[in-house]
């Protein structure tokens, strides 16, 4: 096992940002139990499981790293390292924000509720517009289902104990793949031939979105809705959770603007237009109200912790 400790930019929850990450309490892919999170690393030929756990809080919270696999090389701990800061945020720095939301009568108490929470990034770029694609037209809950049994039926799995984790599957472990077996998954047919053809142009090396990160928004929504089954939503939630643009509100996002809609109490129903115009006044933190809204509809289900600080002391 490799074990070593990284040090998030304070404030910092790790259930906050495992659950921003994770979404549903049905995701099996990004694991939480209440205490530590869990996600499985293709690496090279291997897989390695990922385990955190925060151990202290406040000013200097630290996160205890353990990386289960066989091949315990310094280039795994460097991949593991990375992997932890782009799920779970942790080097982002919030400060701006929470001085903007400092004594304003919405964003504040919002802001205050959840402090430590970070934005997450999926792991990959492909992995995250295949989350976009999985949900489109469907609840969260049901995308998250599709996913699910995705990542179980061609993702590399990780024994540990009694417990099977699965890995997200990658380009390339779905090169003999055909679009009936995504079918029975539960994508539909134009779905499993969006999938399948994003996964070809990754493997090819035509498509990454990691390409687009220094062009406009406007120039990456365009680029992104060539691909195939890609329009206005998912190439916007690929800009937030894909490219990290906290700004970024996708606002065809149906979830979302009825958590922005309960927030601000506000009776009639938003469309593209109108979420822009209410969020004008908050438009460079967009993205980060979608993560805060997603953690309230959280807590209002009971999934969150009730503390403001989960961790009891430092360790």
């Amino acid at each position: 096992m490799i074990e070593f400790v990284l040090k998030p930019k304070p404030p910092f929850r790790l259930d906050l940002a495992a659950w921003t990450i994770r979404r549903r309490p049905e995701n099996v892919i990004d694991h939480w139990d209440g205490s530590v999170y869990r996600r499985v690393l293709p690496f090279k030929e291997e897989v390695a499981l990922v385990e955190v756990t925060q151990r202290s809080s406040g000013m200097h919270p630290r996160l205890l790293i353990q990386v289960n696999c066989d091949n315990e090389s310094p280039e795994l701990r460097s991949v593991a390292s990375a992997a932890v800061e782009r799920l779970l945020g942790i080097r982002v720095d919030m400060q701006g924000f929470y001085e903007f939301a400092a004594g304003k009568p919405k964003l504040g108490p919002l802001a205050s509720r959840f402090r430590g929470m970070k934005p997450p990034r999926f792991l990959t770029g492909f992995e995250c517009l295949v989350n976009a694609i999985a949900c489109q037209q469907f609840s969260l809950a049901a995308g998250i289902q599709i996913l699910n049994r995705f990542s179980e039926t061609f993702g590399r799995s990780f024994q540990s104990s009694d417990t099977g984790y699965f890995a997200f599957p990658r380009p390339k472990d779905l090169i003999q793949v055909h679009e009936e077996e995504l079918r029975e998954i539960g994508f539909s047919r134009q779905k499993a031939a969006a999938l399948l053809d994003l996964a070809r142009l990754e493997r090819t090396g035509e498509f990454k979105l990691w390409q687009l990160q220094k062009v406009s928004d406007e120039a990456a929504v365009a680029e992104l809705c060539r691909l195939h089954g890609v329009g206005r939503w998912t190439a916007e939630y690929a800009l937030l959770r894909g490219l990290g643009r906290l700004h970024v509100f996708p606002g065809d996002d149906v979830g979302a603007r009825n958590n922005l809609c309960r927030w601000l109490g506000l009776s009639e129903q938003l469309d593209y237009e109108k979420v822009a115009r209410v969020l004008k006044r908050w438009k460079h933190f967009g993205g980060l109200i979608y993560f805060h809204l997603l953690l309230e509809k959280l807590a209002a289900g009971g999934h969150l912790a009730t503390s403001a600080d989960p961790v009891a002391r430092d360790r």
